[in-house]
């Protein structure tokens, strides 16, 4: 109940911004046509968005037979999760990262790249592993998956913005009541982008504490999760992906933290903050049951 709350409260912020934007952008007509995209961008995102993110980053479902020991993992961890078994993807990219992506656990996915497989040993890549399920478990997905959408359409918008100032497509002032014209524009171009990270990082950052802890849990252990993420805050700086801002947030590291203008608006808790919490863990699993909102207001208020 809580997240379809918080997911129908994500649309309406990012219907709301989007009717804002195209109001300024074109008047009357701009906010019909926004509205009209919003609406659209909702359904599509609700049903298309995993699609979406995973063509964007060119991930390749697998098989067992293509990756046995990946597999294996991902199944045994949805098996204690008790989940049903995600799809596997592997991202032909050499940076080191994962997500999982998804409207709800039956129809979820967790992709990893090349670069993670190749540099973490197996218990890291469990710890990885079982921190992207948490996301399944804590059903994180389908608002991340939705905010990358909506995201996306917001930066679509404010980049018409920005290339309208070349062809004269400001509005008129007298026909729709002294708009901000130019001047608008290049507010719009400016906040929206900011305005959209702004949102996700709302959604993002608290849900990585729950998933780190949750992931814990779940592996067994947090030292695995520990020492992948202390491999990631080096090796994702070094061998930087080439991601898309709108779905930053949906990673297990931050891929755009190599620039400081990223850093100020990261949708990721510090790794450091990350890394130190689940070295003074203590888990305790009890049969293969893992209760995934326990220390969640805790970790709010830390």
């Amino acid at each position: 109940m809580g997240n379809w709350f918080r997911t129908a409260l994500l649309l309406g912020a990012m219907t709301m911004l989007m009717v804002f934007l195209g109001n300024l952008f074109g008047g009357k007509g701009g906010m019909i046509f926004a509205f009209i995209l919003a609406m659209g961008m909702n359904f599509f995102s609700y049903w298309f968005s995993d699609k979406i993110v995973l063509s964007m980053y060119g991930a390749q479902q697998i098989t067992p037979s293509d990756n046995p020991e990946l597999y294996a993992i991902v199944q045994e961890l949805s098996s204690r999760a008790n989940l049903p078994m995600p799809r596997v993807y592997v991202i032909p990219e050499q940076s080191p990262n994962a997500f999982a992506t998804g409207r709800n656990p039956e129809h979820s996915a967790v992709a990893v790249t090349e670069g993670l497989l190749q540099m973490m040993n197996r218990e890291e890549l469990k710890g990885v592993l079982a921190h992207e399920i948490s996301h399944i478990k804590n059903r994180d997905i389908l608002i991340g998956s939705i905010a990358a959408t909506m995201a996306g359409a917001i930066m679509i918008l404010a980049d018409m913005a920005k290339w309208s100032l070349f062809f004269g497509g400001t509005r008129d002032d007298e026909d729709n009541g002294g708009g901000l014209g130019i001047v608008g524009i290049i507010i719009m171009a400016i906040v929206a982008p900011i305005a959209a990270l702004i949102i996700q990082m709302a959604i993002s950052r608290s849900r990585e504490y729950l998933a780190d802890e949750t992931g814990a849990k779940l592996a067994g252990t947090p030292l695995g999760l520990a020492s992948a993420l202390e491999k990631l805050a080096v090796y994702s700086k070094e061998v930087p992906l080439n991601a898309n801002p709108a779905t930053a947030h949906m990673f297990i590291v931050n891929p755009l933290s190599g620039s400081s203008i990223a850093n100020l608006f990261s949708t990721h808790p510090p790794i450091e903050e990350r890394i130190a919490r689940l070295r003074g863990m203590k888990v305790r699993q009890t049969g293969n049951r893992i209760n995934a909102a326990e220390s969640f207001w805790r970790g709010l208020g830390e």
